[in-house]
């Protein structure tokens, strides 16, 4: 086995918590030492990260976007990497004797400064003076005993909160720190082979006042990047009526979701997607009443024959008019003198609705009106322009 501790400088309590969480898209062995500490089983893992370099290069880059800074050591052993990481990554038997957790003034009384230095005294005597625990956490630090561990379970559901240094007054500066706190969500999401769709950043305003914004996508994702740029747009359009002393983010309903893989020949999935990104960006900076999808409806009246849906909740229902339609349609159609119009196909007579109330009996045709092609009906005797070919 290989093990990298983490040994935070200086961490929030709440904090390690959600960082094991983000942890876990590394290995699912991790073990949570408070109140500083974690550490990573990752024998198993060091392929698929390309080596031990590679994968401490990628845990400091992460810890460094999440705003933490920390201690990394490796051993074969658990107890011993924590130690070493404790201990300022020294050999093990270089260590100071006080990373064990023993009794440090009397290490000093017997002139032991040193890991080592304990290994080197006799047992007997070692474990009558300090007892039975430190020569247990000896021997499983030397990988002499086995040792057991509870690994950190990643939760169903992601929430974390950060205060502020200072109070933000502009609504856009709130994306540093939103974006350390979406990076952990990120590798929670990675851990759990899962995506969201949709997130909510809470805001902490003065003497107890909170808001919130939140985020819609148009599917489940969880790359840090597409969901700082959503949130972006958001923060973007959004006027604070008080400062925000602290943040907090908060996401839930976790969808499966594979990672993308390449095809030879195009990837139809991966052009979806893109088109998901544009929808859910636009929503995000327009508002998400003002995007939405068009889709078809059985229906021979051109104003019944479409609905509003949501972006992606298309009607697998095909239905095909039998003559042309134009891509303008008008919200009402408009009268028009017989005179200027050069009727150039047609007629294509619509007669149904009489089961609604909504009633149409009319022959359209396809004209030239003036230099565009139009799309009229004669209704009663009269003449009306109901939509634009070009």
């Amino acid at each position: 086995m290989l093990w990298v501790a983490l040994q935070f400088r200086s961490l929030p309590p709440a904090a390690l918590e959600p960082i094991a969480a983000w942890a876990c898209q590394f290995t699912p062995k991790v073990v949570v030492e408070p109140p500083q500490a974690l550490a990573l089983e990752v024998e198993a893992s060091l392929r698929y990260f390309e080596g031990l370099p590679k994968l401490k290069k990628t845990l400091c880059a992460g810890l460094a976007e999440m705003g933490f800074e920390a201690l990394l050591a490796t051993a074969p052993t658990c107890r011993a990497a924590l130690w070493r990481a404790r201990g300022g990554g020294a050999r093990l038997e270089d260590l100071p004797a006080g990373v064990t957790g023993g009794d440090a003034e009397f290490f000093r009384q017997i002139g032991v400064a040193t890991v080592g230095g304990l290994l080197a005294l006799p047992r007997e005597g070692l474990a009558r003076r300090c007892g039975p625990v430190l020569i247990d956490a000896l021997d499983r630090a030397c990988g002499r005993l086995p040792e057991a561990h509870e690994f950190f379970a990643p939760p169903p559901r992601f929430s974390a909160a950060l205060e502020l240094p200072a109070e933000v007054a502009e609504a856009g500066a709130l994306m540093f720190a939103a974006r350390r706190l979406l990076v952990q969500l990120a590798g929670l999401l990675a851990a759990r082979q899962a995506g969201v769709r949709a997130f909510r950043l809470r805001l902490q305003h003065r003497r107890g006042a909170a808001s919130g914004v939140e985020v819609q996508l148009a599917s489940p994702a969880r790359d840090a990047e597409r969901l700082s740029q959503l949130l972006r747009e958001r923060l973007a359009a959004l006027e604070l009526a008080q400062p925000v002393e602290a943040i907090a983010l908060e996401a839930e309903d976790f969808t499966p979701l594979a990672p993308p893989s390449g095809s030879l020949f195009g990837d139809a999935a991966a052009e979806a997607e893109d088109w998901a990104r544009l929808v859910e960006r636009l929503q995000a900076r327009l508002g998400r009443d003002a995007v939405h999808g068009i889709s078809c409806v059985p229906d021979h009246r051109p104003e019944h024959a479409w609905r509003r849906v949501e972006p992606g909740d298309w009607d697998p229902r095909e239905f095909t008019p039998p003559g042309p339609r134009p891509s303008w349609l008008l919200h009402q159609a408009l009268p028009v003198e017989e005179a200027k119009l050069q009727l150039l196909a047609g007629p294509e007579r619509i007669e149904c609705g009489w089961w609604d109330g909504d009633e149409a009996r009319r022959d359209y045709f396809v004209a030239r009106l003036g230099e565009s092609l139009a799309w009229v009906y004669r209704e009663d005797g009269e003449w009306r322009l109901h939509g634009w070919f070009a």
